[in-house]
């Protein structure tokens, strides 16, 4: 993503909308087939496992879609002065993003946490932030001046359902006949999932450095960055390991709250954000701080991870 960044920074033409490259064409294709890949590679059996734990799964969705939004409102009241109008709409839309479903669930495998609660709370999350997502920034972004442009929520809905849930579904039903196959070419749609994320960033930041990025904001915009995706996850990750402790929930249980509930999605983010800012000169800014807070929830989780794994297991009384 780095690179891609740099790339889009020195040729941005090559990258931008209508460039070299027309990669916004490409990225409208890349978007359909990574999300039927995600639906082909879903297990039901998995979600059924887990389904009947329905108060870690309460736990999980409030804190995704209510308590980051209420914790975006509070950052906004506090530090919403010292940042750009686009940037502080990028740390809106972070917020209400779905979380994250191949990272969390290997992160609870790592730890050694409920498997089949992580992936049912990381597809559900994913599904309802299909439409709660669109309709949160419609609601929010849609009411500002100056940064991303007025989106109706119908036609938001609609747009992501046709470009998101769609193919997931596809994917899903025919799972059945090709599910086989998949899972034995599995490292290649991995890869073409790495693929489809950079392809997006690199559009996103070639038309971003085209509208003058880097002229208006300058380096201090990546510290400001850094800054808030830190103020966003530490406090998450205390108040979902306190939020699963004060209900008694058990340590494996504890471990899905604390990954799934903050964690937020990359591979679904940068998708959202083509099609509902696509149009926008701030896309470049709106994206910075998904792209900043995935790579440290990556690395303090892992951490976190490791420290529970550490565990000593506990002893079954016969």
């Amino acid at each position: 993503m780095l690179a891609a960044v740099v790339f889009a920074s020195v040729l941005p033409d090559v990258g931008r909308s209508g460039g070299w490259l027309h990669l916004d064409r490409l990225s409208d294709v890349g978007i359909f087939a990574l999300f039927f890949l995600h639906g082909m590679g879903l297990s039901t059996r998995s979600l059924r496992s887990g389904a009947s734990l329905w108060r870690l799964h309460l736990l999980v969705q409030s804190c995704t879609y209510i308590v980051f939004p209420l914790w975006w409102l509070l950052f906004a009241r506090v530090f919403g002065a010292w940042f750009p109008h686009d940037l502080l709409m990028g740390f809106f839309f972070l917020a209400v993003l779905p979380s994250t479903v191949s990272s969390s669930v290997a992160m609870t495998a790592l730890a050694r946490g409920n498997v089949a609660a992580a992936v049912l709370n990381a597809t559900l999350s994913t599904l309802l932030g299909v439409f709660l997502t669109p309709l949160l920034v419609s609601l929010v972004m849609g009411s500002q001046t100056g940064g991303a442009q007025t989106m109706e929520v119908g036609q938001t809905m609609l747009k992501i359902a046709q470009m998101l849930l769609l193919p997931f579904v596809a994917g899903q039903v025919l799972r059945r006949w090709w599910g086989a196959w998949f899972a034995r070419h599995k490292a290649y749609t991995s890869s073409f999932d790495r693929a489809v994320i950079l392809v997006l960033v690199w559009s996103s930041f070639s038309d971003a450095v085209h509208g003058g990025l880097w002229t208006q904001h300058g380096a201090g915009l990546l510290v400001q960055t850094v800054v808030g995706a830190s103020v966003f996850l530490f406090p998450m990750l205390w108040f979902t390991r306190w939020a699963a402790r004060s209900r008694h929930f058990n340590v494996e249980d504890e471990i899905v709250a604390v990954f799934c509930g903050s964690k937020k999605t990359l591979a679904s983010g940068m998708p959202m954000a083509k099609l509902l800012f696509g149009a926008s000169a701030g896309l470049g800014v709106i994206v910075l701080p998904l792209m900043f807070y995935h790579q440290l929830q990556l690395l303090v989780c892992s951490i976190l991870a490791r420290r529970y794994a550490r565990r000593i297991p506990a002893v079954r009384v016969i």
